[in-house]
């Protein structure tokens, strides 16, 4: 038996699959969708699957086509981040833009060690710089501090930021919440989505506490696995927005 039109990604592993042939298809009232032999494909939530840019269908096209056997969803980050923009962000875009912004609050780049020196100067010779970006970029001056002692920032920063976290549509807000939640830092984020740093600029620039403790101590073989977790979904979020 076929599966229904609107057979949507299955969240289990291992669905067998049950289709020859993915393409990116124009939906009618804008935007393109995906449809598996002929038949369009919905969200998790079933929702229609309507991204705004042909690429990017094309791209999830292509994840449903690189199937093996059995559709396994761990091996198609496009296609669950269009439908976490659909799903979850699209109705509480809001919500999420809060969740974000208050990274901004307490963002990694305002808590630099408060020992040893060497330590400080690498915080300070990464850190500093986007600081002064992101001053100019939206009229908001961090305060940073030593050690984990809470600095609370101005009114006017925080607003600034809330405004420009606000101002992005939810498949791109989609992947400011991945730069965000990723590296800890809004700045950071923000610093990915205008250009002025890309990925792996900001992911080393997430990663000078860590590194550092890893040159005095050597790796940890978890701690390692993590890391090359975290940069490979960074890696999927720049693409997922490069595309869009």
């Amino acid at each position: 038996k076929s599966p229904p039109a609107d057979f949507p990604l299955q969240e289990d592993e291992g669905v067998k699959r049950f289709y020859k042939q993915a393409a990116a298809a124009v939906r009618d009232g804008g935007g393109f969708g995906v449809d598996l032999d002929g038949r369009a494909i919905k969200t998790p939530a079933k929702a229609p699957f309507t991204v705004p840019g042909e690429s990017l269908a094309d791209a999830v096209a292509g994840e449903w086509n690189a199937q093996g056997d059995k559709v396994a969803p761990e091996t198609m980050p496009l296609m669950t981040l269009a439908s976490t923009a659909l799903d979850r962000v699209v109705p509480q875009h809001d919500e999420v833009a809060k969740t974000v912004s208050a990274y901004g609050a307490s963002d990694l780049l305002c808590y630099w060690a408060d020992s040893p020196q060497e330590l400080i100067e690498r915080q300070r010779a990464g850190w500093q710089p986007v600081l002064d970006w992101a001053m100019q970029r939206y009229d908001a001056p961090l305060k940073v501090t030593g050690g984990i002692i809470h600095v609370t920032q101005e009114a006017a920063t925080v607003e600034a930021l809330d405004r420009a976290v606000a101002g992005y549509d939810a498949f791109r807000l989609t992947a400011l919440h991945e730069f965000t939640s990723i590296t800890g830092s809004l700045i950071l984020g923000l610093a990915i989505m205008e250009g002025h740093l890309d990925v792996e600029e900001a992911f080393a620039l997430s990663r000078i506490d860590e590194e550092y403790q890893i040159e005095l101590w050597g790796r940890d073989e978890e701690a390692e696995a993590t890391r090359q977790n975290r940069e490979r979904d960074l890696a999927n979020a720049a693409r997922f927005l490069s595309l869009l």
